[in-house]
């Protein structure tokens, strides 16, 4: 398991792997560790990025179906994070 190790204020001063025996044993302030839940923004660029990565085949190949649509949703994934959009509309693929 992973912990968080903590001053006497509460703050965090490490984060270590052990087992619950051996961090209760010699630490006084801890925690266990959790992933932190990702914002709606880092949400959305990890989506935008794994299309971005599967359509990277069609981007590079000339005589792919679609792929002047695929380029054009391939822009607007691009430029999503700037727009006013961001991140509650996802752009979509053109048939």
């Amino acid at each position: 398991m992973k912990y968080n190790i903590k001053d006497a204020d509460g703050n965090i001063v490490n984060t270590i792997k052990a087992d619950a025996a051996f961090v209760e044993a010699n630490f006084e302030h801890y925690e266990l560790w959790t992933t932190p839940e990702p914002t709606a923004e880092e949400a959305a660029r990890q989506w935008r990025d794994m299309e971005l990565s599967v359509t990277d085949q069609a981007a590079q190949t000339p005589d792919w179906p679609n792929r002047d649509n695929i380029l054009t949703y391939r822009a607007a994934l691009r430029n999503w994070p700037s727009t006013s959009n961001f991140p509650d509309t996802r752009p979509t693929l053109g048939e």
